[in-house]
């Protein structure tokens, strides 16, 4: 039987010590630099950045550089989606000099627009592919590369293990397998138990991930996979502490820096929100930050007036959001149990 608590203990990825087994995903429009320090310091083992087009990356297309940027935190890792060779290769070696402490590729994106162009999870068709690109990253960085997968395209190619057992060969450090297939998209349940055939595949690290939203999931799914970390993605939307309360939950401990009450849950609202505006100019950080604070708004104050939530997700005016945004928190009048969520 797997041990519920050893999500607590450190996992070593090709030489890199990560402080517990709880990850946050890479989440592509989700977790720049601003969300994952936050992940982080709430005691997350280790944050992924969203994904990054390598061929954008390596024709030093305008703004991919925020995307790769070292955030200071003591691991930083970068994943990278692509077809070609060349470009994965000099991505890689760019995310290397930016100082990523690891490089992941991403072999399990289902979204048309990635796998329209013969990348994400569209490389699970073509195995062979999937190996140029892998070994063109491990020849390119002497950092670990891991690779971030799905259990196959669709039920009749159910071919994570194999593609597992081929990059480990390959050098590989860590696999990490979404519990559905690139045609299930996000519909029903992750197979969880259908992660224990990876796992058997391979001798190196093998991160769970899919559908869990708690401790008791985290605890499951590990015990159905035999899987040696568990990644969580989703649940994160409005509340970057979910991998870190994970992780405390395991260990007996209190998560850092949680919001006690709903003075300081508007306060760290506001202080996401002030950062991303910061990270990406006003222009660009209205947009980017409006998911977010949807989120949280959905996740923490679903009781405020509509007028409130109207105001905060259309205005240009960060005074004017942050205005908005006190009020709507004001209105819900005492925060939820933050560690309920998770």
């Amino acid at each position: 039987m797997t041990d519920p608590n050893k999500v607590a203990l450190p996992l070593v990825v090709g030489g890199v010590v990560l402080r517990n087994r709880v990850f946050l995903a890479p989440m592509s429009g989700i977790t720049d630099e601003p969300f994952r320090k936050r992940a982080y310091g709430h005691g997350a083992g280790l944050v992924v950045s969203e994904m990054v087009a390598s061929g954008e990356l390596a024709r030093g297309r305008a703004g991919f550089d925020l995307r790769i940027r070292h955030s200071g935190l003591p691991v930083h890792m970068v994943q990278l989606a692509g077809r070609e060779a060349a470009h994965m290769a000099e991505a890689a070696r760019i995310a290397a000099g930016e100082g990523a402490d690891i490089i992941d590729i991403n072999m399990g994106c289902p979204a048309k627009k990635v796998t329209g162009g013969y990348a994400g999870s569209a490389l699970m068709r073509d195995l062979d592919h999937a190996l140029t690109l892998i070994e063109a990253v491990i020849g390119a960085v002497k950092v670990p590369v891991t690779v971030k997968m799905r259990l196959g395209w669709d039920e009749e190619a159910l071919n994570a293990p194999m593609l597992a057992r081929r990059a480990e060969q390959a050098g590989v450090s860590m696999v990490t397998v979404h519990g559905r297939t690139r045609c299930q998209f996000y519909q029903g349940k992750a197979d969880w138990r259908a992660i224990a055939r990876v796992k058997e595949a391979v001798s190196i690290p093998v991160v769970a991930n899919g559908d869990v939203a708690g401790a008791v999931d985290a605890a499951t799914i590990l015990e159905q996979s035999g899987a040696d970390a568990v990644m969580v993605g989703r649940a994160h939307y409005g509340a970057p502490w979910t991998a870190g309360v994970i992780a405390a939950s395991a260990s007996g401990t209190e998560p850092p820096g949680l919001p006690g009450d709903v003075a300081e849950l508007a306060d760290y609202v506001i202080a996401h929100y002030e950062d991303m505006l910061a990270h990406y100019g006003i222009e660009s950080g209205l947009r980017q930050a409006r998911k977010h604070l949807g989120w949280y708004l959905d996740r923490h104050a679903a009781a405020a007036p509509a007028t409130l939530r109207k105001g905060i997700l259309t205005s240009f005016e960060p005074a004017h959001v942050v205005a908005l945004l006190r009020e709507a928190f004001l209105c819900v009048g005492a925060a939820e149990d933050i560690r309920s969520a998770a």
